[in-house]
């Protein structure tokens, strides 16, 4: 994440969104929802690059490893128990905690320079270290999304389905957390 932003407003972005989530959340907040679809096909086109970078990455390794669901843990995450309102909640709160902080990190005073995208990174981990076991933490739709779509389209040898089952929980869940968080900045900022 914190390279991602870094990389992202060394070429010129002066939002460095990543997320959707981030997107509606701030949406949501100032009311002005006219970034939103841009970014999101932006958003999406870099996650589904990312999925294509993995692939070629591992190309020597698809025919070697034989088990189609670690093959899939490498575009897009699964949940430790399948329970889908469970995990639809685990989404929610997650990505609710990552913009409710990362917006109010520079809502009153930006924070020193450079600082803003480890401290953003320091909440992503937190998140992934206290709430990720129980999905493997998406908390952004197009982070899972996008490279799930690569892994079904790519020439995989034996990779199994794409779980598309229960692709809507880290799609739905974190755009619910990210809008959530939005109304309650929106009614304290």
């Amino acid at each position: 994440v914190m390279a991602g932003v870094f990389t992202a407003v060394a070429c010129g972005s002066a939002d460095a969104h990543l997320n959707p989530a981030v997107t509606l959340g701030v949406a949501v907040t100032t009311g002005d929802f006219s970034k939103f679809g841009p970014y999101l096909l932006a958003q999406m086109a870099g996650a589904m690059a990312g999925g294509v970078l993995v692939w070629l990455n591992y190309l020597p390794h698809w025919r070697e490893t034989p088990d189609p669901a670690a093959k899939l843990a490498c575009f897009c995450t699964g949940p430790a128990i399948r329970q889908p309102l469970a995990n639809l909640l685990s989404e929610i709160i997650g990505t609710f905690v990552l913009v409710l902080v990362a917006i109010a990190i520079g809502a009153k005073a930006a924070p020193a320079a450079g600082l803003g995208p480890y401290l953003v990174g320091s909440v992503v981990w937190g998140i992934g270290l206290s709430l990720g076991g129980t999905t493997g933490y998406a908390i952004n739709p197009a982070r899972d999304l996008g490279p799930r779509f690569v892994h079904a389209l790519l020439p995989i040898p034996k990779k199994g389905d794409s779980d598309w089952g229960y692709a809507g929980v880290p799609v739905l869940g974190p755009l619910i957390g990210g809008a959530l968080a939005g109304v309650v900045l929106r009614l304290v900022i």
